[in-house]
């Protein structure tokens, strides 16, 4: 019988030619290490091979806090004060809101919904900010609230990816990764990309948010769980196995896996070598920087943590039938991300589910469970904006807030045609929502208006594409130039085009 030429090669391997060919991997993983310090693209730009030469520019931010509100909370009732709204509230709504526009549940007419919240001005800046957000009115003068965006998709998981990955389809990577593929990490013991999750659910686009899409996937993003168990699954060693042991163990891993690229040549056997190099200190370097109960009571009541509370709501059906105002979860991952930037993670992203609030069935309302996940939030992200303000941190890190789209003036109506307490809500609007951003020379303020009801923008539109050009802008990355060649394209987070551009008048 004869053997395919790749095992007679193998066979054909002494010991002697097997040690001598994995001492030869050495140099790679030394050059790995020092990619990851400063992102893969920077060494290839170093060395011409990729179209995306100098796209490094000076950079205001070393690293961002993305605070996600997956399912998109109610600009309507957080941000926009719209009186001539609630003048129209439960009149039948106009048609010229409904022709030839799309909806993912409003059937036929449905009545229009005025604020459900008060709203009262707040700070030097005298910006309107609803009575749900006591703690961020308090520290709303450094934070720069976006009003006039848009988006192209009105379905979640679409408009998810859209907003995190810069495209509506599955298999492209996240922001975190692209900013990791070209920055590299400060800390050669944390990944440079870490999610945390709360609210009780992933995301509808589900994990492929954190995912590195055809980039190396030494750049995909680390969940790291804050449940009571281990913070990564599967980090810790089996029972009966030392530290010694497990380096034993990746020591012989990491020879094979070596001999494999020197013999096939594949790049993500030199990625497998990183991960497991990265695994093994990080079982060090994770339980350190995830215990805040090390923090001291005073910056825990600033945040609203609690250390080791783990939520039922974050392992329940259906979590939002749990939810309570108090619940810690989240301030509990704010808190974790300070700590994560402060160690030097370059992208945290945090996921908090629950805010679709469509209004048809218990715990999905405008009027009841808004108001629940809304102080769930306020007190940690005032706190975490104070913290690393008082740290002078705020000034180097890009702090992100918001939703993949905004809620309609009008009520829901699938299934209550009436306005019914603890059943009211409003469907997906992607032609104007609000988003914030504060710190790394974010100018606080206004920008951006919409028309009396919030229907559309009326002065400074902003599309997607501005808000990912802006990010990457403010962490040292050119974003026209900024790409990875990728099925005879140049990929690239902003799209193909020029569309996109860099919001200049909201940077100091």
């Amino acid at each position: 019988m004869t053997l395919p030429l790749q095992l007679q090669k193998t066979q054909a391997i002494t010991r002697r030619h097997f040690f001598g060919n994995a001492g030869l991997g050495f140099g790679a993983v030394a050059l790995q290490s020092l990619l990851s310090k400063n992102g893969d693209a920077f060494h290839e730009n170093a060395n011409h091979q990729s179209p995306s030469a100098s796209f490094r520019i000076p950079a205001k931010a070393k690293s961002v806090i993305y605070l996600h509100m997956a399912g998109s909370p109610s600009q309507l009732d957080l941000f926009e004060n719209k009186p001539a709204l609630g003048k129209l509230h439960n009149t039948t709504c106009p048609d010229e809101y409904l022709e030839g526009k799309r909806f993912a549940f409003i059937k036929g007419v449905p009545k229009m919904l005025g604020p459900m919240f008060k709203f009262k001005q707040h700070g030097e800046t005298g910006q309107w900010i609803s009575e749900l957000f006591p703690h961020l009115g308090k520290v709303i003068d450094d934070v720069c609230v976006i009003r006039s965006i848009s988006t192209e998709q009105f379905n979640h998981a679409p408009a998810q990816l859209l907003m995190q990955t810069g495209n509506p389809l599955l298999g492209y990577p996240a922001m975190g990764s692209w900013v990791t593929y070209g920055l590299g990490s400060e800390n050669e013991n944390l990944p440079g990309f870490v999610v945390l999750a709360s609210g009780g659910k992933t995301p509808s686009a589900g994990k492929s948010l954190w995912g590195s899409g055809f980039l190396p996937t030494i750049y995909q993003g680390v969940q790291c769980r804050t449940d009571g168990g281990d913070p990564i699954l599967f980090l810790s060693d089996p029972k009966g196995m030392s530290r010694a042991d497990r380096r034993k163990t990746l020591d012989a891993i990491n020879d094979l896996n070596r001999f494999q690229h020197q013999a096939v040549g594949d790049p993500e056997t030199l990625t497998r070598i990183s991960q497991y190099e990265l695994a093994f200190k990080m079982q060090v370097s994770v339980p350190e920087v995830m215990d805040i109960s090390k923090e001291s009571q005073e910056m825990l009541d600033l945040y609203g943590a609690k250390p080791g509370f783990i939520s039922k709501a974050e392992s329940a059906a259906d979590p939002r039938s749990l939810y309570k105002g108090d619940d810690p979860t989240f301030a509990n991952n704010c808190l974790l991300a300070r700590r994560l930037v402060e160690s030097g993670v370059r992208f945290v992203q945090l996921y908090d589910w629950g805010w679709d609030h469509h209004g048809s069935s218990l715990g999905e309302s405008i009027d009841e469970t808004l108001p629940i996940k809304a102080k769930q939030i306020d007190r940690a992200i005032a706190g975490l904006l104070t913290d690393l303000k008082q740290r002078g941190k705020l000034d180097e890190t890009l702090v992100v807030w918001g939703g993949e789209f905004g809620r309609t003036p009008m009520m829901q109506n699938n299934v209550n045609k009436e306005l019914k307490k603890g059943f009211i809500g409003r469907d997906h609007h992607p032609h104007a929502f609000t988003m914030w951003m504060a710190g790394a020379g974010i100018k606080p303020g206004v920008y951006g208006q919409t028309d009396d009801i919030g229907y559309y923008p009326t002065e400074n539109p902003v599309g997607i594409r501005d808000l990912q050009a802006t990010i990457l802008h403010q962490v040292g990355i050119d974003p026209f130039k900024f790409g990875y060649p990728n099925q005879g394209l140049n990929q690239r987070l902003i799209g193909p085009t020029n569309e996109g551009k860099v919001l200049t008048d909201i940077l100091a």
